[in-house]
């Protein structure tokens, strides 16, 4: 089977759909029919008065969480968030978390977790989805079967979760304290078919206390917008700890597309490595000859899936800048109505919801070809030169023919219905469909030719300038942050290609 990879890595990245399998963003995306209805059926069920100024609560407290992240003060070093038992004795004490997310100074009571569900569970939802997608993009066997979310909230991920795997979920194991969510996310369920088996749990210790040692490895586990309510370094770093211990393939971390969820996340994607590395250290010094054993350092190990193309140090840590991506959505109907303030000019259709995230997998990196290895391209001065004169002639009689049919077609008025976004578009779940089959046959792999666009490409004339995180070396050990500049005199196709490629998108090398 190894010596077939490189034969199909040949075959599948051409110049014809190089770019389908770089292509990770997505465009504006518009919040499935059964959520916005079930959105819209708990808040009806409520009869909640003053919708509006709850929201408005809610999104100040919020920011002054924002401002609280900002100006926390770190009081462990460097050496805490690589080794955080290194100044702590060895004893049963190490594990105990002294506080959890919520104590940062903001609890999810009734009211709040209604204007969440009015006004933030869409973003998240968008979010959280877009994340799962490209995990299954750069996953394509991948098909969780036990899950589990911390953090659950109202059930954002769930909901997800279901839009990318609806078929293959059996049992999803939720961890959120807040018994309002928990009643929240029970409600917008209530009535689904299909659903698979769901047990909700106030903490990690108590799903660990009630399910059997065999029952505590995961395909899936995920995080999301829940870390960064942790205020302790330490407690943070010791959640995560566990959650890695309870997955056995796939952790997905999400946080907002803020500076603080950023160092949340790098702290969490340096420990996890280190820690990984660690042990495979030790299990190689370790290991005997029998085959057992070479089995198990094989498994052994951690690498990450998305969004960084290597397992080195972040080379954003040390500067100004931080990575972070966005996703566009239409705004609900409940989104549109709660959270225009009195007096205030009316909202945009959409929102951008920008988050920062990293997907674990256990294991070693897979060694893959490079997709421009063995990739010739023409110059552009080269393509002239191989053109015919004769396809540059035109047609004066057909054009004009061309011209008449298009005026000939009857103008047609678009029904205005079909811009509300809660009606279901069939051509766009159509499309939906025809890019899935896409997806499926075109797809990048996971080794360390894949770089990632980190920011918004800039196209000035015949060049686009892209920054760049891409691995240094053939293993993805190692990274850098480069700025690369595509012209179309020297590579046409490649400019072709860097004229529609987006913020978050892979770029090959």
């Amino acid at each position: 089977m190894a010596t077939l990879l490189p034969e199909t890595s040949k075959k599948i990245f051409t110049p014809e759909n190089l770019r389908a399998a770089a292509k990770q963003s997505q465009r504006c995306l518009v919040v499935p029919v059964r959520l916005r209805r079930a959105i819209k059926k708990y808040l009806r069920e409520l009869e909640e008065p003053h919708m509006k100024r709850k929201v408005l609560r809610l999104s100040q407290s919020l920011n002054t969480i924002k401002d609280v992240n900002a100006q926390m003060v770190m009081t462990t070093s460097r050496e805490l968030v690589e080794d955080p038992l290194k100044t702590v004795e060895h004893s049963k004490q190490r594990w105990k978390i002294k506080s959890s997310y919520g104590d940062i100074g903001f609890k999810y009571m009734e009211d709040e977790t209604a204007a969440y569900v009015a006004s933030r569970m869409p973003a998240v939802f968008s979010a959280c989805y877009r994340v799962l997608k490209e995990v299954r993009r750069r996953l394509p066997g991948f098909s969780p079967a036990r899950v589990l979310d911390f953090g659950a909230g109202t059930g954002s991920a769930f909901w997800a979760l279901r839009e990318v795997w609806p078929q293959s979920l059996e049992k999803v194991n939720l961890v959120e304290p807040s018994q309002s969510m928990q009643r929240a996310g029970r409600s917008l369920i209530q009535g689904m078919k299909n659903l698979p088996l769901i047990h909700s749990y106030d903490s990690i210790q108590a799903l660990t206390k009630s399910i059997n040692k065999s029952e505590r490895r995961h395909d899936l586990v995920i995080a999301s917008y829940v870390l960064g309510e942790i205020p302790s370094l330490k407690d943070r770093i010791t959640i995560v700890r566990q959650l890695w211990d309870l997955t056995q393939d796939v952790l997905v971390l999400v946080e907002p597309g803020t500076p603080h969820g950023f160092n949340v996340i790098s702290q969490m994607r340096s420990h996890i490595l280190w820690m990984e590395k660690r042990k495979l250290r030790k299990s190689k010094a370790a290991i005997n000859t029998t085959s057992k054993d070479l089995v198990v350092g094989q498994k052994s190990g951690a690498f990450i899936v998305a969004p960084c193309p290597h397992d080195g140090q972040c080379p954003l840590t040390r500067t100004s800048k931080y990575c972070h991506f966005v996703q566009r959505l239409e705004r609900t109907s409940s989104q549109r109505a709660y959270k225009r303030a009195k007096g205030e000019p009316p909202l945009r259709g959409f929102e951008d919801e920008k988050f920062s995230f990293v997907a674990f997998r256990r294991g070693q990196r897979p060694s893959e070809p490079w997709p421009l290895d063995g990739m010739e391209f023409e110059t552009l001065k080269e393509q002239h030169a191989k053109r015919n004169p004769e396809d540059l002639e035109i047609d004066y009689e057909d054009l004009i023919k061309l011209q008449q049919e298009a005026d000939n077609i009857p103008y047609e008025e678009v029904d205005p219905a079909t811009y509300d976004s809660d009606i279901m578009d069939t051509d766009a779940a159509d499309q939906n469909d025809e890019d899935e089959e896409e997806e499926e046959t075109t797809s990048a792999d996971l080794g360390g030719g894949w770089g990632r666009i980190i920011f918004s490409p800039v196209r000035r004339g015949r060049h686009v300038t892209m920054d760049i995180c891409r691995s240094t070396n053939q293993d993805g050990s190692e990274g850098s942050f480069e700025r690369v500049v595509v012209t179309q005199s020297k590579n046409p196709t490649l400019h072709h290609q860097a004229k529609r490629s987006l913020w978050g998108d892979l770029w090959p090398f």
